[in-house]
């Protein structure tokens, strides 16, 4: 099997069309089309994680931060990240990133610690603008449901929790065909009408390229007309964090104290204890400062994110308790994530945990 069986089938899961501008994913060294002989997950791709892709015989690594951030101009072992880069390439091995994909997947990262933290009815924090397109496709009567169904099949007209989304307009239409035209409807040179429908449909704007394909593979005309064009309507299903309810509402010593051991942390940070049950609790995995006043609109008790600073935690204004888990720790299950994903996907191949401690951040 090659690797671009594994990383597409990522990609399908986690598009990265839908990672953050800033973001640098997918793969990041390396060759997709050799064959995959093993593959290593893991947080962070550092020399000794790739000493042990070596050693366990696997020749691509998925890592879910990019060892690469910023454009190299030489490679010549100076730093770290030159230096990680140089031994992947001199061990042939590839590195692919998932980042923010995965970030911004509903089931994604910050849902994982959701459900670490057993959290029920969980959902987007921050629902994503701009990653919406509309389909408005004239098509015969006749073959109107026919092409629906197609493009159904494709994943278009998915809403939240409901499919099969689309709205349908009947009207008249009406050409020409010039001598060189061969109309499926008419003869040329002739003016024709024919009882039509416009298919309006949204559809997540990673399926244009799948939709466009099934279009032209089932529409009866030679020349068909249609217009795509993006939408401004938040998207529920992606987006970055997630919020929930705990099952039954816990005294904020006793809520801190499960998070605590359930993440494996060594301290937490956290604003003032507003001596309220908590029951209502958002989270974003990783540096989620951003996520503050969000988590206060949408009412929760508790923010858990890590990377807050200093003046973030005057924000909370006695409104919500931020708590400070530690960057490591709020993505650690990650790499879980990714290999039940491949497993499930894959079930005939071997995905393997690193056992490479990747945090570079200790405790006193």
């Amino acid at each position: 099997m090659k690797i671009k069986k594994i990383t597409d089938q990522l990609q399908k899961w986690a598009p990265l069309s839908y990672a953050e501008d800033f973001d640098n994913v997918g793969m990041i060294i390396g060759d997709k089309n050799i064959e995959c002989t093993g593959v290593l997950i893991t947080i962070d791709t550092t020399l000794s994680v790739i000493e042990e892709a070596v050693k366990k015989k696997c020749n691509l690594i998925i890592s879910f931060h990019p060892i690469l951030f910023n454009g190299l101009k030489k490679i010549v072992g100076e730093d770290y990240v030159q230096k990680i880069a140089i031994k992947a390439i001199q061990n042939k091995i590839a590195v692919f990133s998932i980042h923010t994909a995965l970030d911004n997947h509903k089931n994604g990262v910050s849902y994982k610690v959701g459900e670490i933290l057993s959290l029920k009815n969980q959902k987007i924090l921050i629902p994503k603008k701009h990653t919406l397109k509309k389909l408005s496709l004239i098509t015969p009567k006749k073959k109107s449901k026919e092409i629906l169904k197609k493009l159904y099949s494709c994943g278009a007209g998915e809403i939240g929790n409901y499919n099969n989304c689309s709205f349908t307009i009947s009207g008249i239409g009406s050409f020409t065909g010039n001598s060189e035209s061969n109309p499926t409807i008419g003869v040329p040179e002739k003016k024709i009408e024919v009882n039509e429908e416009i298919i309006n449909i949204i559809f997540k704007k990673d399926l244009e390229n799948k939709i466009l394909k099934t279009i032209d593979e089932n529409h009866p005309y030679e020349e068909y007309s249609y217009e795509i064009y993006p939408i401004d309507n938040i998207n529920q299903d992606i987006g970055m964090g997630t919020i929930g309810f705990l099952k039954t509402p816990q005294s904020f010593p006793e809520f801190i104290s499960s998070v605590k051991s359930k993440m494996n942390c060594i301290s937490i940070r956290h604003s003032k204890n507003l001596s309220k049950k908590i029951s209502k609790v958002a989270i974003i995995g990783g540096s989620g400062s951003f996520g503050i006043e969000e988590a206060i609109n949408q009412n929760a008790d508790v923010f858990i994110t890590s990377d807050i600073k200093y003046h973030d935690y005057f924000k909370a204004e006695n409104k919500i308790i931020l708590m400070d888990i530690g960057h490591f720790e709020s993505e650690q299950f990650t790499k879980n994530l990714i290999q039940d994903y491949l497993t499930k996907k894959i079930p005939n191949f071997a995905f393997v945990l690193s056992q490479v401690h990747t945090n570079p951040i200790n405790y006193f």
